[in-house]
């Protein structure tokens, strides 16, 4: 069986870092281009589950797989293991070897990302430049002030051996069967040579030590003063940081400490068109500038406002944002964020007390009535829900015993709320607070939703009577008929729903104005008397007898249909 070329595990010379490095990179060029990315991680192990043997034998001789063969595959599974041979002699190294140890991340255009790594550097020089154990305790540092071994030293140390790349073999291996100068033996610590003072007993001079070809290879800090190295942490300019952080890669924006250099990083930054890079110049802004001196800038940077105000809403800073809109002038927005706050405050009288002094905010005149319903909505909440746990309490009003209520009314929506009424207050006088006829006034709900809630109300009460005088409706002659501002299709599916039983169905599947459909609905939901009705109507007496195989023998329906075809005289056209 051969191994796929996409696969990295279990081969010698690939591991995960392979795996790694091509994602990375895959990860980077997609955020460099603007591109969204969505990485699915499928645990295998997890998705085939490991077979019980023992089940499996039994569910074969359930399936009556002859005992033999049984046998013959329990025989081949008994005590059956699985070995992979490896070629290498270090069982780590085999397995997660890969021939991209060194690489960095970074783009091939990228300076540092031909240059090697340094921790094979700083061991192979170890036992040349140890320090004996009394000088165990002192730390060990570079020329620029840096702990030898660092992230920051190794990178510096990296960066200036790659200056001579091309006339020097990149960390050439040391040979094993080189003999090693012993710690005795040695002439310098790496300590005395920072501290410039030889070891006593010493052979070699630290001049010489520095002439050293190893020394000089390995440890370039040694051999680079100070006054010739550069930042690569901090002194990238304007142009180079908006490129870094597109690039998704780690930058340090303290340097940019004057307004000039500031408000050049976000200008940058808005022109790379980059969100992800604009919000993160905002996030240092906001740090490091006061209120007055940000807002003023941003209100000439349109693209930066949209992307500060967006961070300040995902953050949940709703004083800053507050802060942000009034000092634009931006009445109404400010207004609208101060409303929001409502939603923290638990306390329903306070909540109500706080949309009270909301109503002399600027808002518009679409937002004003809002609110206006907000306050109204939730005034009326707070007196039905104080009469009804007093009703519920005294145990005197039926519907609170048969159904007692399993939430609070208060806070709810005013849907909600109509649906709630039409429940417990159905037939209270319009004049009360807790009438449906009352909400549906005050708060200009349409005919249709109001319909639509009250039938599912009524319905789930059982209560029929109340459904049919929803569609009850007088014409000028006196006559009443019924008439509904939804489609009856959806009545039934609403009675349906509130498990009606087949004789109230069948009077709105019969008001279908649609014939294939009335048929349809008919037969799904049983409503027998409309399906003979309908094939006695189409004179079709195939489909009557076919339909008569359905229906329970010795039924009022079998006898209707019987009489039906036993009647002389119609005329059937099959």
């Amino acid at each position: 069986m051969t191994s796929r070329e996409e696969q990295a595990g279990f081969r010698p010379g690939r591991g995960c870092s392979d795996q790694i490095f091509t994602l990375r990179r895959l990860m980077e060029e997609r955020i460099r281009c603007g591109r969204r990315t969505v990485i699915i991680f499928i645990d295998f192990k997890s998705a085939f589950d490991c077979i019980d043997r023992p089940a499996l034998w039994r569910a074969l001789a359930a399936e009556h797989i002859p005992v033999k063969i049984i046998e013959l595959l329990q025989t081949a599974y008994d005590g059956s293991t699985s070995q992979m041979i490896k070629s290498k002699v270090d069982e780590e190294d085999y397995w997660h070897s890969s021939k991209f140890k060194a690489f960095t991340f970074d783009d091939e255009d990228d300076e540092l990302s031909r240059l090697k790594e340094s921790r094979q550097a700083v061991n192979n020089i170890r036992r040349l430049v140890e320090e004996d154990d009394d000088e165990d305790d002192v730390e060990r540092v570079s020329w620029s002030g840096e702990p030898v071994g660092s992230i920051s030293w190794s990178v510096k140390e990296t960066a200036a051996s790659s200056q001579r790349a091309d006339r020097e073999p990149a960390f050439p291996k040391i040979s094993t069967d080189t003999p090693s100068i012993s710690r005795s033996q040695s002439g310098y610590s790496l300590s005395s040579l920072f501290k410039g003072k030889p070891k006593v007993g010493n052979f070699q001079t630290f001049s010489d030590a520095l002439t050293d070809s190893s020394v000089r290879l390995y440890a370039p800090e040694l051999r680079k003063p100070k006054s010739e190295y550069k930042d690569y942490v901090s002194d990238w300019s304007p142009e180079e940081t908006v490129q870094r952080l597109q690039q998704g890669k780690a930058v340090s924006l303290e340097r940019f400490r004057t307004l000039q250099d500031k408000l050049l990083l976000l200008d940058l930054a808005i022109a790379a068109h980059d969100g992800n890079v604009i919000t993160a110049v905002l996030i240092y802004l906001k740090r490091t500038l006061c209120k007055e001196v940000l807002f003023r800038e941003l209100e000439s940077r349109q693209t930066a406002l949209r992307h500060f105000i967006h961070y300040l809403s995902e953050t949940q800073n709703q004083r800053l944002l507050l802060e942000l809109h009034r000092a634009l002038g931006r009445a109404e927005d400010a207004a609208l964020l101060q409303y929001k706050e409502h939603l923290s405050i638990t306390d329903e009288n306070k909540r109500r007390d706080f949309l009270k002094n909301c109503l002399s905010l600027p808002f518009s005149a679409e937002d004003l009535a809002h609110v206006q319903d907000h306050y109204t909505l939730l005034e009326r909440q707070i007196i039905i829900e104080v009469t009804d746990r007093q009703a519920e309490r005294g145990g005197k009003v039926e519907i609170f015993q048969k159904f007692p209520r399993k939430a609070l009314i208060l806070n709810m929506p005013l849907i909600t709320t109509l649906y709630y009424c039409c429940f417990y207050h159905y037939t209270e006088p319009e004049g009360t607070f807790s009438s449906p006829l009352n909400i549906r006034q005050n708060f200009k709900i349409s005919e249709k939703q109001y319909f639509v809630t009250a039938l599912a109300a009524r319905a789930k009460l059982k209560a029929w009577l109340d459904v049919d005088a929803l569609f009850a409706s007088r014409n000028w002659l006196g006559f009443t008929r019924k008439k509904s501002p939804l489609s009856f299709q959806r009545v039934v599916d609403i009675l349906q729903k509130n498990s009606a039983p087949t004789h109230v169905l069948q009077d709105y599947v019969a008001l279908v104005d649609d014939g294939e459909l009335r048929l349809t609905l008919a037969q799904k939901h049983k409503c027998h008397d409309i399906v003979i009705s309908t094939y006695r109507d189409m004179k079709d007496r195939q489909l009557l007898l076919g339909y008569r195989g359905k229906v329970v023998r010795g039924s009022a329906e079998e006898r209707k249909i019987d009489d039906l075809l036993s009647n002389p005289q119609i005329r059937w056209k099959n």
